[in-house]
């Protein structure tokens, strides 16, 4: 029990043990007492001592302990009188658990030393074990055997000082298990669908490689698959084939030994957004992928090539009239639609700019491009891997995915849903174009509308920052409520400080994380995690 305290604080008292790892109940009491009495009681003994004072015969230490005691007497009473506050009685129990005696010893001499470093005096409650245990449990039991002991006067204003609950804690009813606050072991759920409590449900993941981060993700897949909720992955390392084989779900892999194929040319029926046209909507996006192809294309240039897609579409019979898109009231299917030679072959031969960027899509290395679409796209988890297409060609299986994902995401609002962008810096970093980077910024920032969340994955935080001046690395941060830090290299910190509130106190944090540890930031809150799961989920997800 706690049986005295310093006369002043200035901080909260409990903040370093709560947020220690010992294995503890702690109860606080307050008792409000009636202060028409306590300035009744304070007025009668400021009377008395005021007269001791003046009795110079006294010995001087209880003079200037009666001193005290009359200036804190006058405190107290001007407070009651004048600034309206209310008096308390204050009663502070510990109860310590360990499995063994000497786990217990230590435990009991580590609370002691940082009760006594914050000011508090304490009492070990010898003969009294059963009070202070029973004081701990939920039933308000604060037994007079040691309420005159551990007896303490406070004021409203001083209550602020003793409050608990300081920890930054997270914990969503309907949320998710991330794992346990490193600092006491609290649990964190985060329920980022929560659109009450959050402006998004975007979220970024930072680390170098090996520090934790897939493994993190694949623990939330896995979780919401639980949940029914839709999820989309772009795997460029080959590192969800796994869950995706155990979880059931539709692994589509692009690359030159493949069987399966996604038609860039291809227009959905939840593609249309914004009120525009399938087909000007369709332009829009192809803008983007055809960008990476025809690098640092003019306007002139590519008003050519747009007029040679129109025509291609066109002579499947599709036009900017959105009915030209059905056929018998049904949308038309993938097998109805243009493919990249079509293309190709709307192109004179004296066109030799675009024949030849082209060419290795249609009869070279490249040609599985050249293919309609042949994959089942109903699945709730799809994995897009696209490890085969190698270092260079990356991007634009990244590119052809996310238009579909970002697709299938339009597609129902009513349902949540998540798409997972591994080594996102190749589409908004140096290696991409402001057309493809808009694309992807344009997805988080309205993805919200859709019941949907984004998450950027990359252990290049640098190269995340390296297209314009940062401008789409930084609007992609601004628009995730939700970040992960997992360990990072020094100068990978420093390009964060830049667009973070990072302290000094969290970049040493960050460096120094271990294995599957992180620093999270969820909206204002800012609490190291410890990423948990359980044999089984490691079973499924590794």
């Amino acid at each position: 029990m706690v049986i005295d305290y310093y006369r002043e604080y200035n901080d909260i008292i409990l903040k370093n043990l709560i947020n220690s790892n010992i294995n503890m109940n702690l109860s606080i009491f307050y008792e409000r007492q009636d202060s028409y009495k306590v300035i009744k009681d304070l007025t009668y003994y400021i009377g008395n001592v005021g007269v001791d004072l003046k009795d110079k015969n006294e010995n001087r230490n209880d003079i200037d302990i009666a001193a005290f005691s009359y200036q804190d007497a006058k405190y107290i009473r001007k407070e009651l009188q004048v600034n309206n506050e209310d008096i308390f009685y204050i009663y502070l129990y510990l109860v310590v658990y360990a499995t063994n005696e000497r786990e217990l010893n230590f435990s009991l001499n580590k609370v002691e030393g940082m009760l006594q470093s914050s000011g508090m005096y304490t009492r070990r409650s010898t003969f009294r074990q059963e009070q202070i245990f029973k004081a701990c449990l939920p039933i308000q039991e604060n037994s007079v055997d040691i309420k005159e002991v551990s007896k303490r006067n406070i004021l409203t204003s001083g209550l602020v000082s003793t409050y608990p609950f300081i920890s930054s804690n997270i914990f969503d009813e309907t949320g998710c298990f991330i794992g346990t606050n490193i600092y006491n072991n609290s649990l964190v759920f985060i329920d980022r669908f929560n659109k009450s409590k959050y402006k998004n449900a975007n979220m970024c993941v930072f680390g170098t490689s090996g520090a934790g981060k897939s493994f993190f993700i694949k623990t939330q897949i896995l979780r919401y698959w639980m949940l029914g909720i839709e999820q989309y992955v772009i795997d460029p390392e080959r590192e969800y084939g796994n869950i995706s084989e155990n979880l059931g779900g539709t692994l589509i892999k692009i690359g030159p030994t493949s069987n399966t194929y996604v038609n860039v040319l291809d227009i959905r029926e939840e593609s249309i957004e914004d009120g525009k046209g399938y087909l000007v909507t369709k332009l829009n996006k192809l803008k983007g992928f055809f960008s990476l192809i025809f690098e640092n294309i003019d306007d002139e240039k590519y008003s050519v090539l747009e007029e040679k897609i129109i025509r291609t579409y066109s002579k499947v019979g599709i036009t900017f009239d959105d009915s030209s898109l059905y056929r018998n009231n049904q949308f038309k299917s993938s097998l109805e639609m243009p493919i990249l030679e079509d293309l190709y072959n709307e192109f004179n031969e004296d066109e030799t700019y675009f024949k030849s960027k082209l060419s290795i899509f249609i009869n070279g290395s490249l040609n599985f491009f050249n293919n309609r679409t042949n994959v089942d796209l109903s699945n709730n988890l799809i994995i897009a891997d696209i490890y085969d297409l190698g270092e260079e060609n990356l991007k634009y299986g990244m590119m052809i995915f996310v238009d579909l994902f970002w697709d299938k995401v339009k597609k129902d609002r009513s349902k949540n849903k998540a798409i997972y962008l591994d080594e996102i810096w190749r589409l908004i970093g140096i290696v991409s174009n402001k057309e493809v980077a808009s694309f992807i910024y344009k997805i988080f920032k309205t993805i919200r509308k859709y019941g949907g969340s984004s998450v950027a994955i990359t252990q290049d935080v640098s190269d995340l920052f390296s297209l314009e001046e940062g401008i789409y690395g930084k609007s992609i941060l601004n628009n995730s409520n939700i970040k992960a830090f997992f360990s990072l290299e020094e100068e990978n910190i420093l390009v964060l400080e830049k667009y973070t509130n990072l302290s000094e106190k969290e970049k040493i944090e960050i460096k120094s994380l271990k294995r599957g540890e992180c620093l999270m930031f969820v909206e204002d809150n800012h609490i190291l995690v410890k990423i948990e799961s359980s044999d089984y989920e490691k079973q499924i997800i590794l």
